[in-house]
């Protein structure tokens, strides 16, 4: 059975920084040959994706609000994919989920929450 759990959401002030994970089971192919990606959903919002990385670690993508606060990584030995999120600020309030691709197959985990207050 294919799992992807993320963890590490939680509250967090502004200016503060988190450290999602996702980690993959069951899926029919080695981890490494997946590229993966982490979205995020506010409340009335469409889900937008917020980071990528490919297969290999090569290559990252980032969307423009996050550029240079969050990172993205991958340990290919440990099925594991990071968020490593700096800077937080309210506008990043949001349910993130992580996503694994080997086309033409897409799997999706369950969120975490994160919530960024004082």
């Amino acid at each position: 059975q294919v799992q992807l759990v993320e963890s590490g959401g939680g509250l967090v002030q502004p200016g503060g920084s988190l450290r999602l994970s996702c980690t993959a089971s069951g899926f029919p192919f080695n981890f490494r040959g997946y590229a993966m990606q982490w979205y995020r959903q506010a409340p009335g919002k469409e889900r937008e994706r917020v980071a990528a990385i490919g297969s290999d670690s090569s290559s990252t993508i980032y969307a423009d609000s996050v550029k240079g606060r969050f990172t993205i990584s991958r340990d290919n030995a440990r099925n594991t994919v990071f968020l490593q999120m700096n800077s937080l600020k309210p506008d990043d309030t949001a349910v993130y989920y992580c996503k694994a691709i080997y086309l033409p197959q897409e799997y999706w985990g369950q969120g975490t929450q994160v919530t960024v207050s004082s």
